[in-house]
């Protein structure tokens, strides 16, 4: 048994449908200008004239941000409460809405899947979607994100529960 992770939930523990809330966060302009000057300096991001001239019609957190505050909140929730052994990537994302200034964001995470590892007995496959939102309660991002979990007893045979 890992000593670091001994104390947390592993993957026998975690349940198909399981949902998590992921609390919430609120984004200002400081934030929204910080992430774009760093990572994505589009003028919508940077530039409140521009940006009311945009598309967008305001300041817009760039949907990296979004992302990134949304994973902050799954790791604050979530993550750092399981035997969590790092990601595996993300699908399907979509930005559904932009995140303006002063926009809360908060949502869920549901457990979609989990599955054994074919090639590492000792670690399991959790899928996670998510469901980011507004203070509004409009869908602002969505996507699938796969995480390897630790099994507490690898000798003990699960039953593989197909995605």
């Amino acid at each position: 048994m890992n000593p670091i992770t001994a104390n947390r939930r592993h993957f026998e523990d975690l349940a198909l449908g399981e949902v998590i809330d992921l609390g919430q966060v609120t984004v200002s302009k400081e934030m929204i200008i910080a992430f774009a000057s760093e990572f994505d300096p589009f003028p919508f991001h940077l530039d409140e004239a521009a940006a009311k001239t945009s598309l967008l019609g305001g300041l817009a957190a760039s949907g990296w941000q979004t992302a990134a505050l949304s994973l902050r909140l799954l790791t604050d929730s979530f993550l750092n409460t399981i035997a969590s052994m790092g990601g595996l990537g993300f699908s399907d994302l979509k930005w559904r809405k932009p995140v303006m200034v002063g926009d809360t964001i908060t949502g869920t995470v549901t457990i979609a899947a989990l599955r054994r590892s074919r090639h590492h007995p000792k670690r399991g496959v959790v899928t996670l979607e998510f469901d980011i939102r507004n203070q509004k309660s409009e869908p602002v991002m969505s996507m699938r994100l796969a995480n390897l979990a630790e099994l507490r007893d690898p000798s003990i045979p699960l039953t593989e529960v197909a995605e």
